[in-house]
């Protein structure tokens, strides 16, 4: 399925109403489970690209090149949309408008760009800022022109309620509204009552809400978020968190025991193969028999 059509699909979905819940995936094989389980959307999560691929925080280490090398590979291994973290887009407009080409050429649906200081932080860490607004929305419109599919989606993020308050960030989503952005995405509210009030505000606008285990915003339903009228509802490092603990699970019990076998709490081995699709490659294979 082309990138265009897979575009085309996602603004349609989007359009349609009802909130779509999107779990992160920090890589190809994340995003093969995510599709086999039948969600309906993917999202590349910069913190746990960060976190896997580096094994370090999300404090601005991973470059745009590395982020469209892992854009490309989940695209190549599933058929989904894919929404990309961007972070702040690596530099001023014209940093961003070249980071849209090279994301959208590797296969993004969405790209998602903030407002904070770059190197940035974890939307649910102390000691983020974020820039002025001229230079934040300047982000969003070079975002808008830069992109060569009508279908492949401006996502703005703000990172203001922590630092200017909870007013000043509906504001800015307000003024990237204006900019062009097709989502906006209000970071970090810090209780249901300022959940709710974002898509009371930006009414006409499909709104993100990020669902983040152990962190500031309060886990609330997906029928209520629906209700409240959220488009995409997404829990960006479940994937990640429950893999460090199935790893952590598994290799404790390989150190305590010294040895492991099906029984124990892994995959099997032709589940394993299944998920990576090894039956398609033998019957691909074979037709290139001669």
């Amino acid at each position: 399925m082309l990138s265009q059509d897979i575009n085309r699909a996602f603004r349609q979905r989007l359009t349609k109403g009802g909130a779509l819940l999107m779990p992160g995936a920090a890589n190809a094989l994340a995003g093969r489970v995510i599709e086999d389980l039948g969600f309906e959307a993917v999202y590349l999560s910069g913190a746990g690209l960060s976190n896997t691929y580096l094994a370090k925080p999300d404090l601005g280490f991973i470059n745009l090149s590395e982020i469209a090398q892992h854009t490309a590979t989940i695209r190549d291994a599933t058929s989904l949309p894919i929404v990309v973290d961007a972070d702040t887009g690596f530099g001023n407009a014209l940093n961003v408008r070249h980071t849209i080409r090279t994301l959208e050429r590797a296969g993004a649906s969405a790209v998602q760009l903030e407002d904070q200081l770059n190197p940035k932080r974890c939307g649910h860490f102390n000691g983020k800022d974020v820039v002025g607004l001229d230079e934040a929305r300047s982000r969003i419109r070079a975002a808008v022109d830069a992109r060569q599919d009508p279908n492949m989606l401006i996502i703005a993020r703000t990172d203001a309620r922590a630092t200017l308050g909870y007013e000043a960030a509906l504001e800015r989503a307000e003024a990237f509204i204006e900019d062009g952005a097709d989502i906006t995405f209000v970071e970090a509210p810090v209780s249901q009552d300022e959940i709710r009030g974002i898509p009371q505000r930006l009414k006409g606008t499909p709104q993100l809400v990020n669902l983040v285990v152990g962190g500031r915003t309060p886990i609330m339903p997906l029928a209520d978020l629906d209700a409240m009228g959220f488009s995409l509802v997404l829990y960006a490092n479940v994937a990640l968190q429950g893999a460090i603990y199935g790893m952590q699970q598994a290799l404790g019990q390989l150190k305590r025991d010294t040895m492991l076998d099906e029984d124990g709490p892994v995959a099997s081995f032709i589940e394993r193969q299944r998920v990576v699709q090894k039956d398609a490659y033998d019957a691909l294979e074979q037709s290139y028999a001669i």
